[in-house]
């Protein structure tokens, strides 16, 4: 199973955000710290608005705050949230052209390893991901986190 970019930076701005309780934080300084674009962060910013995962505050001195308490974000469901089609195979839709839809075993077992895979994500919060502080209280947003992707 392979997640989109917007759930990884959905899970970044999470993080992000959840380690800094105190103060609002911008999408401007999120994208600045895992240099993301700002445009693309604003819509993934909307989706978890949507689902009240975070909350924002219009204006000046706006930016947002997560929507709950760490440990009451589950991983399962924030992914849920953010991937627009978890069907893994073509025959996971009911419109499908699988000349052995209905006929086939592979549906059920990839489907069972989806549920899985979920129920896994979903023993998690987001209190078990956050980043530590690290040596000398520099946080990961003071390093320069890039993406590497080794799908060839």
């Amino acid at each position: 199973m392979r997640l989109t970019t917007m759930t990884d930076y959905a899970m970044r701005l999470l993080m992000y955000v959840g380690r800094h309780p105190d103060r609002l934080c911008t999408i401007s300084e999120v994208a600045q710290a895992y240099q993301i674009s700002e445009p693309h962060l604003m819509k993934i910013t909307h989706r978890l608005a949507q689902h009240g995962w975070v909350e924002t505050v219009r204006g000046k001195n706006g930016g947002m705050r997560l929507g709950r308490r760490p440990e009451d974000i589950s991983i399962g469901a924030v992914v849920r949230d953010t991937e627009n089609d978890l069907a893994l195979v073509e025959c996971f839709v009911s419109e499908n052209n699988c000349t052995l839809s209905g006929h086939c075993g592979l549906t059920g077992i990839i489907e069972g390893a989806l549920q899985k895979f979920l129920q896994h994500l979903d023993s998690y919060t987001l209190a078990d991901i956050l980043p530590e502080l690290h040596p000398c209280g520099l946080g990961p947003e003071e390093h320069v986190i890039r993406r590497i992707d080794t799908a060839k």
